[in-house]
């Protein structure tokens, strides 16, 4: 018989928040700064991304090395994946020396070359250039900083193995330009930002993660589901926030269920892929359900494909299959009051699942 480890648990106690120094009530600008050393076994990322008016998708993420191997010490990489509405793709990953990193402790100013990625919690300005892409953008919050509770993740009988997230900005509004072969074209839209950090490497605690922003009339959503790795018995971390008018109203994920339909096996990553995902909050006679509906993909991507060959070989040898794949396509949430249906509204939105671990076969019967 297997047994697990069922340590598993988002951090939350006031134990916690005094562990990490965090005000139960506000978060501070130093929390969006470095909080990692960069040393091996470490990884730390910023993340943007932005439905834009001209109907383009940009994601833009400034990295300290790459999460598949963490236990290196600083190699920092620039990700950057623009999708124009013409139908053309970018998708630039970029390597640079460790001199030409450096990441603020105070607040989010991090800089890998001539790259920058800046703010305050409220305004940030991203600055970025991959080959024939670059991007200059200003994110202007709506919505305050949050995080799910102390945004620590707990793994092990100790308690000591973290994976931290901080959604800086939950929405705002994107003003900028993007430039593509010399074409500069001026955009606005709706953007995202936030801040991961860890001292383990992901492959040891998660198997895979489904993770969607959206925003569909006065409701602004953020919800993931985590499954942990075979060792936690693939037990799950629910993470939800539901925003309306700018005002956070739902953060609660002990009353979210997930629900998936339509799972398929993608044809280059071998992963099961859900064709919709759903967030369904209850509270008293009340629910709300988030639904996103795949149309298309945005990345398709194995992760040994962007790793240096002797690396890749390496991996593949260690059985390493993870993938990436980011989605685009209609969000829907729909109001129930006592079982009777009160709103419903729809728009684009943009999600991911990140796939660690092997292909998981259905339980048997």
């Amino acid at each position: 018989m297997t047994t697990h480890e069922t340590s598993v648990a988002a951090a939350s106690g006031p134990a916690d928040f005094e562990r990490y120094g965090l005000d139960p009530t506000r978060i501070a600008q130093w929390e969006d700064g470095a909080r990692t050393d960069d040393r091996p076994g470490t990884y730390e990322w910023w993340y943007f991304d932005a439905h834009l008016a001209d109907g383009s998708k940009l994601v833009v993420v400034f990295m300290n090395k790459d999460i598949v191997t963490p236990n290196r010490p600083l190699s920092p990489i620039l990700r950057l994946d623009l999708d124009l509405p013409d139908g053309r793709s970018f998708h630039k990953v970029l390597s640079f020396p460790p001199e030409e990193w450096s990441a603020a402790r105070d607040r989010a100013d991090v800089r890998i070359g001539a790259n920058r990625f800046h703010g305050d919690l409220h305004e940030y300005r991203i600055q970025a250039t991959a080959d024939n892409v670059s991007v200059d953008v200003t994110l202007v919050g709506h919505i305050p900083p949050w995080r799910p509770a102390t945004g620590h993740m707990l793994f092990g009988a100790k308690r000591e193995l973290e994976f931290a997230w901080l959604p800086s900005v939950p929405q705002g509004t994107v003003t900028g330009s993007y430039v593509v072969d010399g074409v500069t074209t001026s955009v606005t839209g709706v953007g995202y930002h936030d801040h991961n950090w860890g001292n383990v490497g992901l492959t040891k605690i998660i198997h895979n993660w489904y993770w969607a922003r959206g925003q569909a009339g006065p409701f602004s959503v953020i919800a993931s589901y985590i499954t942990a790795v075979e060792k936690y018995g693939y037990e799950s971390i629910p993470v939800f926030m539901l925003a309306r008018d700018g005002r956070i109203v739902a953060d609660d994920a002990s009353m979210v269920r997930f629900e998936t339909e339509g799972e398929y096996l993608d044809g280059v990553t071998g992963k099961p892929v859900a064709s919709v995902t759903r967030y369904l909050f209850t509270h008293d006679e009340d629910e709300v359900a988030v639904t996103f509906r795949r149309e298309r993909d945005l990345v398709r991507a194995r992760m040994t494909d962007e790793l240096p060959r002797a690396k890749r070989v390496l991996a593949r040898l260690a059985r390493f299959d993870g993938a990436y794949h980011r989605f685009a396509g209609p969000m829907t949430i729909t109001v129930y009051k006592a079982g009777q249906q009160v709103e419903e509204y729809t728009d684009d939105a943009i999600w991911e699942l990140m796939y660690f671990g092997h292909a998981r076969r259905p339980a048997a019967s």
